[in-house]
């Protein structure tokens, strides 16, 4: 938290209020409380430095001192004079030195303090209760309004402390029935998985028991390219995910645009798109499974061959944009050595992406969108990392699915929504949402005429069935049924395609 004199200069410092339009909730980033922390430990070890230096100072005065004791007896404008001038200025370097060490251990008083109140804070958060008009929606959240879907934070902590639960939210992401994953579950369990990530049981589950979602190679096949009038904001990039979206199964978007001279690459990532899961459409069920599981390998490297096609060169400046399963995908980049060791990747938008668990190298930015009813960010059952080069936003608004509309994965999943949070992530005067949308201005400008290729992703067909061996007499084997799984969060209205 800022802190401010009273009147604006001078005086004690007290906590001030960071800006707010009552719709955000903000973390993380150049105003978040861990930066802050970051900042007093900085501080304190500074002052420690100059007090070390000014002890070495100390010891040298006295050494001085000590050598002209032989002068004391000597007349007293020569010799004694001296020597107390000497002692004085020893005495006063000591005093400063000691008010340093005195200011360091406040410092660190202090950030300890803080840190005590933030773990308060944050338990107080997560409960909802961080501000009086938001605790009265537990009661919707929790589902009493007719939704029937937990919120971000119930979600969050449902997954982490219990795998077979975490199991059963896999299972609604993958689209696969419940029942033979939460045995599927309970059997890992038995084998010693408990207490596994998300994305540990991820993996288990495709490799162990759905072995027909293993992720496959994917191609990225050029489709053709067009100059569009691009709005660079957060809320026009998503805007653009929704385009691409729409556009057909398994496009992404690659956007070149120029700032200050200098060319840099837009990767726009679509949400999930169900259908025929483990098909070629790489965005279907299964990329779930790729994404959160596997680190998007198979398609993170068409996202490399796509911008080859488009014109990126090594090197270039790249900005990656996804919402749902495709903000999986976008910061997965982050940490992607071969995808980092072509393109300096410098930011990453997402909306609605479980993404807590992807800690991206240093010098990536980014942005994260949640609504506070949508339970697919909490889906991973961890919380985005509060540190200074990444910011989560939380959307507090109330939304109800629009009459005769599909409900999908909830109203607070629908994109509609996230670029209605992201106009007041651009509007909001908070450091660090100002902080965050300058560093994206500053790789891709303000828009204007850009250079948009479109991309279809397609996956490799699956490797042709072993045959069957026959089964001894008197055993059978047992099929898991795969389908029947959960519909999209809905976008815009009705008929539109559903997405996760």
């Amino acid at each position: 938290m800022a802190e401010a004199a009273p009147g604006g200069g001078g005086g004690q410092l007290r906590p001030a209020e960071p800006a707010s339009n009552g719709v955000l909730s903000v973390r993380g980033g150049v105003g978040g409380i861990s930066f802050q922390l970051e900042e007093l430990d900085t501080g304190a070890r500074e002052l420690d430095v100059l007090a070390r230096d000014l002890a070495a100072v100390e010891l040298g005065i006295y050494r001085v001192w000590e050598a002209l004791g032989g002068y004391q007896r000597d007349d007293p404008f020569s010799g004694a004079e001296a020597l107390t001038a000497v002692w004085e200025g020893q005495r006063s370097v000591a005093a400063v030195r000691e008010e340093l060490e005195h200011l360091a251990g406040g410092v660190r008083t202090c950030q300890l303090e803080y840190s005590a109140a933030e773990g308060a804070n944050l338990i107080w958060t997560r409960l909802h209760l961080d501000s009086p008009w938001l605790a009265g929606r537990q009661f919707f959240d929790l589902g009493l309004s007719g939704d029937g879907r937990p919120n971000t934070a119930t979600t969050e902590a449902i997954a982490s402390s219990d795998p077979v639960a975490a199991g059963v939210l896999l299972a609604a992401l993958l689209g696969v029935r419940l029942s033979p994953v939460d045995a599927a579950v309970k059997m890992a369990l038995v084998a010693g998985m408990t207490g596994s990530s998300v994305p540990t049981l991820a993996r288990m589950l495709v490799d162990r028991v759905l072995p027909e979602l293993r992720p496959r190679p994917v191609r990225a096949l050029k489709q053709g390219s067009a100059d569009i009038d691009l709005d660079a904001s957060p809320a026009g990039l998503l805007t653009r995910a929704g385009e691409v979206e729409d556009a057909g199964p398994g496009q992404i978007e690659i956007i070149q645009t120029t700032s200050r001279g200098r060319d840099a690459f837009i990767v726009i990532i679509p949400g999930t798109q169900p259908g025929n899961t483990g098909g070629p459409n790489p965005f279907d069920e299964a990329g779930i499974g790729e994404s959160l599981g596997y680190g998007s390998e198979y398609t993170a490297a068409a996202i490399r061959t796509a911008l080859r096609q488009a014109g990126a060169e090594a090197g270039d400046q790249v900005v990656a944009v996804g919402y749902s399963q495709g903000g999986i995908h976008a910061m997965n980049l982050s940490q992607d050595k071969a995808f980092l060791a072509d393109y300096d990747l410098k930011y990453v938008l997402t909306a609605g992406s479980p993404v807590g668990a992807i800690t991206p190298e240093p010098g990536v930015s980014s942005l994260h969108l949640e609504h506070r009813q949508d339970w697919v960010p909490g889906s991973e059952g961890l919380p985005n990392p509060d540190t200074k080069d990444r910011v989560t936003v939380t959307l507090n608004g109330v939304v109800r699915t629009p009459t005769g509309e599909d409900a999908g994965l909830g109203p607070g999943h629908r994109l509609s929504n996230y670029e209605a949070g992201a106009r007041a992530v651009s509007a909001s005067p908070d450091p660090s949402l100002v902080a965050s949308t300058a560093a994206l201005a500053g790789v891709v400008g303000a828009g204007g005429t850009a250079r948009a290729t479109r991309f279809q992703l397609v996956r490799a067909p699956k490797p042709p069935a072993p045959a069957l061996q026959p089964s001894p007499p008197g055993l059978g084997r047992v099929i898991l049924p795969v389908g029947g799984g959960v519909s999209g969060g809905g976008r815009r209205g009705a008929g539109q395609p559903p997405a996760k």
